[in-house]
């Protein structure tokens, strides 16, 4: 079993961390929170000092960050690649923009490390039960070498190519998801308002063409599927101020690569105005609180 330093213990690394230990590895763990590193702790995994004292003496390092400057920072900033051992492997779990992760993948060839950018789709939920999908980007024996660890927290491992590629795969998905989730929740309200139970809804759509995995286990529209966070006062699993995030990061990359997105930007003003109205910390569904503020 690996030693793994876990830098990053929010909603998605503190699951992550936990599978790890279960998995039978041994973890050195840092974050801001002192609350997020004694609940790791409890866990079984041992506290860090720092950022650098977590790359120290581990074989992997695994990072789960909110934004790319906390991923420059963590990496370049007198920290992770001036700390690690020769040979470790560089795992970065988050999802930032292209630019940073290729930098980052840059920074860490050039000091002789091993590193893939492997951001996640599946939600809390997918990190509590070690079912995520990693998207990974970097040389494939770097990937390789990864296997082994991301295996103990995640059920779907693709090397979608070169550095980076892993962002930019992650970043098109959301985009993707945060259109679904707005589409969805269009939907359902027009139709109960023109007078069709929403149960009735679901049930035609979902077996229709209009249907997508977000529309089916994930609806906006409370009670109509029992997967979904509007079922429970749209409790975060992932939260809509982090589909925002994404999907600025969506259209950024639109902009760098000349694409046409005008769903992305549609869906990218909608997730601003609900966030405007203070739902930031609710889950992705709460969208449908933007088309109809009553929902219940």
């Amino acid at each position: 079993m690996a030693q793994i330093g876990f830098i990053g213990l929010g909603n998605m690394g503190g699951p992550m961390v936990r599978n790890l230990i279960k998995a039978g590895h041994s973890l050195k763990v840092f974050d801001l929170s002192e609350e997020a590193i004694n609940f790791a702790v409890q866990s079984g995994a041992t506290a860090a000092s720092s950022v650098k004292d977590a790359a120290v003496g581990v074989e992997f390092v695994v990072t789960m960050l909110p934004v790319g400057a906390n991923v420059k920072e963590v990496f370049m900033d007198d920290g992770v690649l001036a700390a690690a051992d020769p040979g470790t492997v560089m795992i970065d779990s988050s999802t930032i923009d292209v630019e940073t992760a290729q930098a980052a993948h840059a920074a860490a060839k050039a000091a002789g490390f091993d590193m893939i950018d492997a951001p996640v789709s599946g939600g809390v939920t997918g990190a509590d039960a070690g079912t995520l999908t990693f998207m990974c980007g970097g040389e494939k024996g770097s990937f390789e070498k990864a296997k082994p660890i991301l295996e103990a927290m995640g059920k779907n491992l693709v090397h979608c190519g070169d550095a980076g590629l892993g962002q930019v795969t992650k970043i098109c998905n959301n985009m993707l998801a945060g259109i679904n989730a707005l589409a969805a929740a269009e939907a359902m309200v027009m139709g109960e308002r023109l007078g069709v139970p929403r149960e009735t809804l679901y049930n035609v759509i979902s077996t229709s063409t209009g249907n997508s995995l977000y529309f089916e286990n994930f609806n906006p529209m409370p009670g109509v599927c029992s997967g979904s966070a509007a079922n429970n006062n749209f409790k975060p699993g992932f939260m809509a101020k982090l589909m925002l995030k994404d999907l600025r990061l969506s259209q950024s990359a639109a902009q760098s690569s000349s694409t046409a997105t005008p769903l992305g930007a549609a869906a990218t003003a909608a997730f601003q105005h609900l966030i405007e109205n203070g739902f930031g910390d609710l889950d992705t569904t709460s969208i449908i609180k933007l088309i109809d503020p009553d929902v219940k």
